[in-house]
């Protein structure tokens, strides 16, 4: 019976043990890609003769880009161009700019520095706000969207 006892409590206090390893052991996050804005675009690239360019790298197989698009063109004026840079018909912008991931929304300037910028998904009052912001400082009441 004692032998019981003792084998017993060897093993609870062997359960309690693995358990309190367990909960001291961290589980740690996959690795997440990190998706790369291009800081600066030739504008000669693109057919804008505008001051503002917005440029969505996007692909025809992806839906969150036909509505980032969609946003996007509704910012098109005469001071702002905005072009939808497709990966099937325009493969090496999507290269020479090194884009890994679409939807991505650049707000560009004159001198070609994206001045704010978007990876994924958008909301269009963000996207709106951003162009605003970057073509008028201080128009925004969160002027660091996009950056």
């Amino acid at each position: 019976m004692q032998q019981i006892l003792i084998a017993l409590s060897v093993v609870a206090g062997a359960i309690v043990i693995g358990l309190v390893l367990r909960r001291r052991q961290v589980v740690q996050a996959p690795t997440q890609p990190s998706v790369v804005v291009p800081a600066q675009l030739d504008r000669t690239d693109f057919q804008a003769s505008t001051p503002w360019l917005v440029a969505v790298f996007s692909s025809a197989t992806c839906t969150t880009c036909a509505d980032v698009v969609r946003k996007a063109q509704v910012l098109s004026s005469s001071e702002v161009t905005v072009l939808d840079i497709e990966f099937g018909a325009q493969k090496a912008l999507h290269k020479k700019y090194d884009i890994q991931a679409v939807p991505i929304v650049v707000i560009v300037d004159a001198d070609g520095v994206v001045r704010a910028g978007f990876a994924g998904p958008v909301t269009a009052t963000d996207l709106w706000a951003a162009v605003a912001e970057a073509r008028q400082p201080g128009s925004s009441p969160e002027p660091d969207l996009g950056r």
